[in-house]
């Protein structure tokens, strides 16, 4: 029988594909019918589980301990994050859209069914603080976001290059 780790080819089980793909999808689903680059997705799924990097007095606790260098997951956590929207993508749950502005990824109509599905604590965390940042942050613009990233987590993690983007994933 194969363990955890074999399942998600040697990544950490809370950093697989599967796991940050569900992330992807949840946050998608708040901030439906918002429509999001790759670059803008890492930044989102940085913030859903540290949410305490974002400024407010009714900011939700971080999922996810704050530990130091943790600014430099962005870097890491960009392949990650397009694996994972593929995966949703192979699944029906997010829709790519192919733009004159790049790559965007949207909820998909089956998304909010499957969603509901999710029940365990950790699930009903993450959604609820995906929903809070929906509510804080849709409104403003990519560049209002890079902004908050800058301030909040480092402004060389949150400078990524579409043409740094592994081309064959959404060919």
């Amino acid at each position: 029988m194969a363990s955890l780790k074999d399942r998600s080819s040697g990544d950490h089980p809370f950093n697989s594909t599967l796991e940050t793909g569900i992330r992807a999808l949840v946050v998608l689903e708040a901030f439906y019918p918002r429509r999001y680059d790759l670059m803008e997705m890492t930044w989102l799924d940085h913030l859903v589980v540290h949410t305490g990097d974002l400024d407010g007095e009714d900011v939700p606790e971080s999922l996810h301990p704050d530990l130091p260098n943790r600014a430099g997951e962005l870097l890491v956590r960009r392949q990650l994050v397009e694996k994972s929207l593929r995966l949703m993508q192979q699944v029906h749950l997010v829709e790519v859209f192919d733009t004159e502005a790049g790559v965007q990824f949207c909820a998909s109509q089956e998304a909010p069914s499957y969603l509901e599905l999710l029940q365990a604590p950790y699930s009903i965390a993450l959604k609820a603080r995906a929903r809070w940042m929906a509510e804080h942050l849709a409104g403003l613009t990519t560049a209002e976001i890079r902004a908050i990233v800058d301030t909040r987590i480092g402004r060389w993690t949150a400078e990524f290059r579409a043409d740094e983007t592994p081309s064959g994933l959404f060919g």
